[in-house]
Parts: structure tokens; C-alpha cells; sequence
């Protein structure tokens, strides 16, 4: 039993050892003196959209694929807040993953979606925000500046307690 002590005492150490010195990715980028982002992105409808075009708005990026199934678990939800915080100041760009044009568009014809549909080809987006896994959620808030993240689909509620860290909650 001693041994066994002693070992989950070092692993406990060496998960607080490894907790402090890992990075803090969910601090707001603010609280890490970060930059706000720079970014251009084409929607598939052709508009441009750039950190620059958006200044002064909350944007929130939806980083996610088609064949997700989580993420379609979460479109109503992001939907509803793309409708509710709109007039707010509120732009969501849906970053589609690595998909072809013509399998989102004919996706999208099936299932309308509210947000501004980006394919990662064409923008940066993805690697900026270092998106891995989807649904995936980056809130930049009004001075461009990364103010949270949410990773996994957590419905509505989850979503709009985001938006709350960049100041846009429901009068």
C-alpha cells in the first residue's frame, strides 16, 4: 500500500507540475496581451468578410463539417443566436472543414442555415484559431480580441453564456 502511496502522490505532482506549465487557451486573449486577430475570408456566396470589415462587431466563429453529427445537433442553436444578436452587432461566420463547395451548397439547400457559410479553403481561420476537432467555438469580441472559446456542441444555453463574455446578453 505504501507504494501505491507514493505513486499517486508523484502522478498528483506530476499533474500539477504539468497543469502550471501547460498553456491557458481558454483565457481571453486579452488576459494573454495578445493581438486581435487578422483575417480574410470568401463566403461560398462569393462576399468578402476580414477582422477589418468586421471591427466594432462580435463575431462568432462556428468551426464545423456536414457530416457532424454533433454539429448539426447544435445548428438550431446557433441559428437561434445568429437570429436573436444580430441587430446587437452579432456576425457568426460557419467555417465548413475541409468539405467540397458543391456537397455544402447542396447540403445547405436541404438545411438553410442563418450564419455566413466560409469554406476552410478560403480563409485562414482554421489554422488561426487552431481548429482540430467540431463543433468548434471562437468568440472575438469588439476589439477583435479572442474573449472565449467553447469546444463540443452544448447547446443554446452553452452559447449564449459565450456571447456573454463579449457583453451581448439579452435585454
Amino acid at each position: 500500500m505504501e507504494i501505491f502511496g507514493r505513486f499517486l502522490t508523484r502522478r498528483r505532482a506530476l499533474q500539477s507540475g504539468l497543469l502550471m506549465a501547460a498553456p491557458f487557451p481558454f483565457l481571453k486573449a486579452a488576459d494573454r496581451d495578445e493581438p486581435p486577430l487578422h483575417f480574410v475570408a470568401r463566403t461560398v456566396e462569393g462576399d468578402k468578410v476580414s477582422s477589418d470589415s468586421l471591427k466594432g462587431k462580435v463575431v462568432l466563429i462556428e468551426f464545423w463539417a456536414t457530416w457532424c453529427k454533433y454539429c448539426k445537433r447544435d445548428e438550431p442553436a446557433v441559428d437561434s443566436v445568429t437570429k436573436d444578436f444580430e441587430s446587437k452587432g452579432l456576425v457568426v461566420l460557419a467555417v465548413d472543414m475541409g468539405e467540397p463547395k458543391r456537397k455544402v451548397k447542396k447540403y445547405l439547400e436541404e438545411n438553410p442555415r442563418s450564419p455566413k457559410i466560409v469554406l476552410a479553403e478560403d480563409t485562414t481561420l482554421a489554422a488561426i484559431c487552431e481548429a482540430k476537432a467540431y463543433p468548434l467555438y471562437v468568440l472575438i469580441d469588439r476589439e477583435g480580441k479572442v474573449a472565449g472559446r467553447q469546444h463540443g456542441a452544448a447547446g443554446e444555453g452553452a452559447l449564449r453564456r459565450l456571447l456573454s463574455k463579449a457583453g451581448l446578453e439579452e435585454s
